[in-house]
């Protein structure tokens, strides 16, 4: 059995197949398992509290894992130890997650292009059809992961409370949300995962997609998010397309393409959830390894 995972800081995505790529069951979802951020005793608990991997866990063979906060060693290493405590028989490789939308994105061509992930978090790499040059060190969501869920969360936050918010939609926004101070505090300074806390807000964009404030905050993160994450590689952008992964990327498609068209890169694919993508190129290369 081949377990693959997709995971945010907010959702994990996991599929499990037989080594046809056939799915064993239903996909399965935990809460995200960003090892940046959360304790080992947490990752296990979360994978441990599906049923289904609990009770298929010493079936797998191979665990190949994606995910937000893996693109550093020792968060990296230390969820592959829980993954290999977990799945005792399985060889597991745990990759950062701009890999799943590489692989995903690019298809079995492999071409070069410039990978784009922008969902709770953000990140961008070049990828040249074999491996990933990432040029910025992330320092997570409270410094850098522009037009990330969790940036445009912290922007209408900010607004509201600064009154920059047109006063319909802080009618709006008021009566979506608990904004009262105490409790926007306590989850951003004392609750667990503040990152995907602020992401939760960023879906109020995407139901008021028809205001001019909503259109330009998108577009204002998007134009932030390319001067310091797609122009670091601007040698390529002539020559390679820009793909995008993510929920916020598939649902700002329009405004990531006037954005393109404004700064002058080629817009490549969306991909909101890589993992289908994942399972075959996993699947392919088990099969040509074996021949």
């Amino acid at each position: 059995m081949i377990v693959v995972a997709d995971s945010g800081s907010t959702k994990c995505d996991w599929l499990l197949v037989d080594d046809k790529g056939t799915p064993l069951f239903e996909k399965q979802r935990t809460k995200g398992l960003n090892p940046a951020i959360l304790v080992r005793p947490k990752l296990r608990s979360t994978i441990a509290k599906n049923k289904v991997m609990a009770a298929e866990r010493e079936k797998a063979t191979h665990v190949y894992f994606y995910g937000a906060g893996c693109g550093t060693a020792k968060p990296s290493r230390m969820l592959k130890e829980v993954l290999e405590e977990y799945f005792p028989n399985a060889v597991v490789d745990v990759k950062e997650d701009t890999f799943a939308a590489a692989y995903a994105a690019v298809g079995a061509e492999m071409k070069p292009a410039v990978i784009c992930i922008l969902g709770t978090g953000s990140n961008c790499s070049f990828f040249d059809g074999k491996t990933l040059d990432q040029r910025v060190t992330s320092l997570g969501y409270a410094v850098m992961d522009d037009a990330s869920g969790n940036y445009f969360g912290r922007r209408l936050l900010r607004d509201y409370y600064f009154s920059l918010m047109p006063e319909n939609l802080k009618i709006s926004f008021s009566e979506r949300y608990d904004l009262d101070s105490d409790v926007i505090k306590a989850k951003l300074y004392k609750k667990p995962n503040p990152n995907a806390y602020l992401a939760s807000f960023a879906e109020f964009m995407f139901l008021n997609k028809e205001s001019e404030y909503i259109e330009e905050l998108i577009k204002s993160g998007i134009r932030e998010f390319a001067n310091t994450m797609i122009f670091q590689f601007k040698e390529h952008l002539q020559d390679c397309p820009v793909h995008f992964a993510g929920s916020i990327a598939f649902f700002a498609q329009e405004e990531i393409r006037a954005v393109g068209e404004e700064m002058g890169f080629k817009v490549g694919v969306f991909e909101r959830r890589p993992i289908e993508g994942l399972i075959r190129y996993h699947v392919n290369k088990l099969a040509n390894s074996k021949d």
